[in-house]
């Protein structure tokens, strides 16, 4: 077991505020996403509000960007989730209910395991991510680093 975990945020800005029909495929599959998240191989957390999800938590002057973050045990468990579960459907769909973003919208960052990060902190890494590119401090499926621990530095 890995001293360290992963860190997720993505971002995304919505076509429509989350009341308007035309977000409504993105909303009712919610709940049942993040129960499949919470029973992945590798989950850890992920951040969520009294309702449960985290479309309340609007941490962007923009009120229609809405944030996903969750901590995971490792790349390969989140690449799983994300890319071989049903939540790889929702993927294929984002441009359906979210606009598309001409600067980075995800990031991936390695913390000590039992750390839970900040909203504020991911937004740094994400701001992090758009001036610096991927470097081991923020970085991206794409171009992926390991854990501090298993770094040859």
């Amino acid at each position: 077991m890995s001293s360290y975990h992963l860190v997720q945020l993505n971002i995304g800005r919505m076509l429509a505020p989350l009341d308007d029909p035309a977000m409504a495929g993105f909303v009712t599959r919610l709940e049942e996403i993040n129960a499949l998240a919470e029973r992945s191989p590798g989950f850890v957390w992920r951040l969520q509000s009294e309702e449960g999800d985290a479309t309340s938590i609007r941490p962007f002057d923009d009120e229609r960007i809405l944030v996903n973050m969750s901590v995971w045990e490792s790349i390969e468990s989140l690449r799983e989730y994300a890319f071989r579960s049903a939540h790889s459907e929702l993927l294929k769909q984002r441009r359906q209910w979210f606009e598309k973003f001409e600067r980075a919208y995800s990031v991936l960052w390695w913390v000590e395991a039992g750390y839970l990060p900040t909203v504020e902190e991911a937004k740094q890494r994400l701001e992090h991510l758009q001036q610096h590119g991927e470097t081991p401090a923020a970085f991206t499926f794409q171009k992926t680093f390991p854990p501090p621990n298993n770094r040859n530095e």
